[in-house]
């Protein structure tokens, strides 16, 4: 294993949380929580990315966004907070995955998003493929379960649905679970543009 990335053991099953985090919030680590509490995982990684490929606005610096969400989980040993897209050199989720499938021979890994995201997941690079190579965990987010549930994800994805999502981590792709949870309506782009975050 490499130096600086995460340590996972073979039959862990690891939760993978992307995103820019810029900056990490209380709707993260209460998503992050929940995923633990209701899929069966040992451990979630967020992977706080060089950049977002859909976004026109590049984050603050990596280091910093870092610092910031490790204070936000106040060093919870269940959640590691990494930068391995960037020591890996991946730009897109899909390339991410099968790296790290790679890398880690006999982990399972989860990818986790929020229902906003799973509403423009069609979007993202091969994600059709992403949906083939791991289970795919989603978690309810203010305002977007009616557009998540109707996404384009969700209809090509229909019968692949389970109900619940304590054994996710042991389905093999494509395999995906909608999971309410107590809503936190936390938003980086709120925070920044209230001012509350400079990296």
């Amino acid at each position: 294993m490499r130096a600086g990335l995460p340590k996972a053991r073979p039959g862990m099953v690891i939760g993978l949380l992307g995103g820019s985090f810029d900056p990490a919030h209380e709707g993260h680590v209460h998503v992050t929580r929940e995923a633990l509490k209701r899929m069966g995982l040992d451990r979630v990684w967020w992977l706080v990315s060089p950049g977002n490929p859909l976004k026109a606005r590049q984050p603050a610096p990596m280091a910093a966004r870092i610092a910031q969400a490790e204070r936000m989980l106040g060093g919870d040993p269940r959640v590691v907070v990494t930068d391995i897209e960037a020591r890996l050199g991946t730009r897109f989720t899909a390339d991410t995955i099968r790296r790290l499938r790679r890398m880690y021979p006999g982990v399972s890994f989860v990818w986790l998003m929020g229902a906003d995201n799973l509403a423009q997941f069609h979007r993202w690079d091969r994600w059709r493929d992403i949906m083939a190579m791991v289970p795919v965990g989603v978690l309810a987010r203010p305002g977007s379960g009616l557009a998540a549930r109707l996404s384009v994800a969700a209809q090509v994805f229909r019968g692949h649905r389970v109900g619940r999502g304590e054994n996710l981590g042991s389905r093999k792709g494509p395999a995906w679970v909608f999971v309410n949870v107590p809503m936190n309506d936390a938003s980086s782009s709120e925070i920044r543009a209230k001012g509350g975050w400079k990296g």
